[in-house]
């Protein structure tokens, strides 16, 4: 595959192909390849709940950048739920797959299931986050991370999200990625940085040993402890 080195960054791209133990490993690992923004205060890091804050947490952890969300909802399709037609992100910004969604669904119910994806989105957003306000991303590079993308459909639908809120600079950061959604990130990001790109693909769990369902606990907790850090940096600075 031909790449650009300005916009892109490749981990492994050659067999054999590594498996995570967990998420923290995958976000340790990702944070690696990402050190040229460590200590800078124009980043943010921001994750895709729920499997992609465990990950977002251990990059944040060692950018020693803030840690916040950006809330993304599939949208499956009727009896196949794990097929995607597209995903809804905050703020009300969609990715379709056009013809894939017009098959599924007529006009009134794909409205009608993007008006309820929005919603569900709207009230995860205020659970995750509690009393804390958003962090503000105009203008700072946004570190966007999830814990890997098959279609990459929640990712480009977050990425949007994002530059809609005025970030300068966006980086599409993920621990495996299939090609097809390589691509499609590469042509909205301003960078990706991938640190396994396997030459075929089934899903995301298949390249970790123990992938557990992420609970909004341990996303609420693990954001709380960003901004406690985030914190006593900023005091002790």
């Amino acid at each position: 595959m031909l790449f650009d080195e300005e916009t892109t960054s490749f981990g492994r791209q050659t067999l054999p192909i590594k498996r995570f133990r967990d998420r923290v490993e995958a976000g340790q690992e990702l944070a690696g390849l990402l050190a040229s923004f460590r200590n800078r205060e124009d980043v943010a890091v921001v994750g895709l709940p729920r499997g992609g804050v465990p990950v977002a947490f251990e990059v944040a952890q060692y950018l020693r950048a803030p840690l916040d969300v950006v809330i993304v909802r599939k949208l499956g399709a009727p009896g196949e739920p794990e097929f995607a037609l597209g995903a809804v992100a905050s703020g009300g910004f969609a990715v379709l797959n056009e013809g894939a969604a017009h098959f599924f669904l007529d006009d009134d119910d794909l409205e009608r299931r993007l008006r309820e994806k929005r919603e569900e989105a709207a009230q995860r957003e205020r659970r995750y986050r509690a009393h804390r306000e958003a962090l503000r991303l105009s203008g700072r590079t946004v570190i966007l991370v999830d814990d890997g993308a098959a279609t990459g459909a929640s990712m480009l639908a977050a990425v949007r999200a994002v530059r809609a809120l005025g970030a300068r600079e966006i980086v599409a950061a993920l621990p495996v990625a299939s090609r097809e959604a390589y691509r499609a990130l590469a042509r909205e990001a301003d960078r990706i940085v991938c640190v396994e790109l396997p030459p075929s693909f089934v899903a995301v769990g298949s390249w970790y040993e123990e992938f557990p369902q992420t609970s909004d606990e341990e996303v609420r907790d693990l954001l709380e402890r960003s901004h406690t850090t985030q914190g006593s940096l900023h005091g002790a600075s």
